[in-house]
C-alpha cells in the first residue's frame, strides 16, 4: 500500500521554519511520504503568517492553490493567520482543518480526524494564562549543517505596530534541561551550528520558577562537548544586558552576529511605536557590544512610513543607521494591522512616501554590507560548509560565524564542516575564496 502524501508550505519567520520542520517529522513517524508543495498529495499544510496585511493575502493564495491542486485532498492551514483571524480562513471554499498557533504536536491526529468526518474541523482555541511551552522535536529537519533550535514562544512586548504577541500569547519558555537534551541530540547528530530561536528570544526563563534567564542557558550550552558553533537570533536592545555580553563575549563557541531591531531613529516615533529605548541607548549599546565583541556583526530591521513620521523623523532613522554602520539591513514599510492600536492612529503615511524612504535605506543597506564584507577581503575566515551551488562548476556556500556569505570551489565531503577560506574577492555583498590547506583541518585524509 503505498504511503499518503503530505506537502508542506511555510510563511513568514524563521520560527514558523521550525515547527514546519517539526510538523514534517510528525507526519514521516505516522508514515506519511512528505512531497513537495508543487507536486500532487493528499494532505496539505499551509503553515501562514499575518505579521502584514500582505503575508496574510499570500497565505490565502497559497490555500486556494492547495485547493486548486488537489480538491479531494485534505487542506489543513495553521499559524498564526489562522489563529488571529479563523473566520476569514473558514470562508475560504475548500478549507478542512484550522489550527492556530497551538496544540500542533496533534496535527497529524487532526488531520486523520477531519478526513473521517463532514464539514469544517475548527481546532483553534485561545491561549491561557497558565499554557506552557508545546514541545515539538528538530529531528526532522534535513542536513548537518545549521539547525534552529526553539528556545521561547510567545511575546509580551505589544508593540503598537505588531500583531505577534495576539498570535502567538504569553511568554512560555522552555524547560532548560529539554533544551539542553535537545541540543546534546542535534550535536551527536553532526549539525555544526545551534541557532537559538523563538519569538522574544531575549525573555527567556522570565516565566519560569527557577533560576535561569538567556545568559545562563547559553553559559550551560557553551559547555556541550562537540558543539561548534551557538548562534542567537533575533533579540530586542532591551534584552541584551551586561551579564548577556559578558557570556557571549567569553565564548569562542559564540557566534559574533546579533539582530537587534532598530525600527526607528527617532525617539518621538519609538515613543509611538511601544519601544522601551531611545534612540540614543541604541547607539550606545551598539557601541557596548562592538568594544566586548571584536568582530562583530550587527544586523537590524527598520520600519518607514509608521503613522506621524515626518520627513525629519525620516532623516534621524536615515543618519542613526548611517553613523552605527551596519551589516545587514532589514527594511520594511508599515502596513496597518487591523487589531493593532497604531492601525487607527492618525497621520498615516502616503504609500509614495514609503516607497520612497524603502528604497533610501534598501540602497544604504546594501553599501553598508558591501563595505562589511571588504573590509574582510585578504582574511582568513572559518566558514560552515552548507551547501553545493548548483552549476557547472563544483562550488560551495556557507557563513561565517560573523554571517558572512562565502562561496569557493570545493570536492563533495565539505558538507557540515568548519573550513578556512581566504578571502579574495566580492560579488555583492557575497565573499568570493579560495580554501586553505585542507589537510590542516583533517579534511583531505
Amino acid at each position: 500500500m503505498s504511503k499518503k502524501r503530505v506537502a508542506l508550505y511555510t510563511l513568514g519567520c524563521k520560527v514558523n521554519q521550525y515547527e514546519s520542520s517539526s510538523l514534517a517529522g510528525l507526519f514521516r513517524e505516522r508514515g506519511y511520504q512528505v512531497v513537495d508543495f508543487e507536486g500532487k498529495a493528499e494532505v496539505y499544510i499551509i503553515n501562514t503568517c499575518t505579521v502584514t496585511h500582505l503575508a496574510a493575502s499570500k497565505s490565502r493564495q497559497l490555500i486556494r492553490r492547495a485547493i486548486k491542486a488537489n480538491p479531494q485532498a485534505i487542506i489543513a492551514v495553521t499559524g498564526c493567520y489562522t489563529q488571529v483571524s479563523p473566520d476569514e480562513v473558514q470562508k475560504i471554499d475548500g478549507v478542512d482543518l484550522l489550527v492556530g498557533t497551538r496544540d500542533r504536536a496533534r496535527l497529524v491526529d487532526l488531520v486523520e480526524q477531519s478526513a473521517k468526518g463532514r464539514g469544517v474541523l475548527n481546532a483553534v482555541s485561545q491561549y491561557t494564562p497558565f499554557d506552557e511551552f508545546e514541545e515539538m522535536s528538530v529531528h526532522s529537519i534535513q542536513g548537518r549543517a545549521r539547525v534552529f533550535l526553539k528556545i521561547q514562544e510567545g511575546c509580551s512586548n505589544y508593540c503598537t505596530y505588531c500583531i505577534v504577541p495576539y498570535a502567538r500569547g504569553p511568554l512560555r519558555s522552555r524547560n532548560p534541561d529539554k533544551v539542553i537534551t535537545a541540543a546534546r541530540e542535534l550535536v551527536s547528530s553532526g549539525y555544526g551550528e545551534i541557532v537559538l530561536t523563538g519569538i522574544h528570544t531575549g525573555a527567556y526563563g522570565r516565566d519560569l520558577d527557577m533560576d535561569i534567564n538567556l545568559a545562563g542557558l547559553l553559559t550551560r550550552l557553551f559547555k556541550i562537548p562537540g558543539l561548534q558553533r551557538l548562534r542567537l537570533s533575533s533579540i530586542e536592545p532591551h534584552d541584551i544586558t551586561l551579564e548577556l555580553v559578558e557570556v557571549m563575549s567569553g565564548s569562542k563557541i559564540f557566534c559574533r552576529h546579533l539582530h537587534v531591531p532598530l525600527q526607528s531613529g527617532e525617539d518621538e516615533i519609538l515613543r509611538q511605536m511601544g519601544r522601551k529605548y531611545t534612540a540614543w541607548e541604541y547607539f550606545r549599546l551598539t557601541e557596548v557590544l562592538r568594544e566586548n565583541i571584536p568582530g562583530l556583526s550587527l544586523t537590524t530591521d527598520v520600519m518607514v512610513g509608521f503613522p506621524g513620521e515626518t520627513a525629519d523623523h525620516f532623516l534621524s532613522t536615515y543618519s542613526l543607521v548611517k553613523k552605527i554602520a551596519f551589516s545587514g539591513l532589514h527594511v520594511f514599510k508599515y502596513s496597518p494591522r487591523r487589531g493593532t492600536p497604531a492601525a487607527g492612529y492618525c497621520q498615516q503615511v502616503e504609500p509614495g512616501l514609503k516607497d520612497e524612504r524603502s528604497r533610501k535605506l534598501i540602497q544604504l543597506g546594501r553599501k553598508m554590507s558591501a563595505d562589511y564584507a571588504a573590509s574582510h577581503l585578504g582574511r582568513e575566515l572559518s566558514v560552515l560548509v552548507e551547501q553545493r551551488v548548483h552549476g557547472d562548476e563544483v562550488l560551495f556556500e556557507g557563513h561565517t560565524d560573523n554571517y558572512l556569505k562565502v562561496v569557493f570551489p570545493g570536492r563533495e565531503g565539505l558538507l557540515g564542516k568548519i573550513v578556512p577560506v581566504r578571502a579574495e574577492s566580492l560579488k555583492g555583498p557575497v565573499i568570493e575564496g579560495k580554501i586553505i590547506d585542507l589537510q590542516r583541518e583533517g579534511i583531505d585524509r
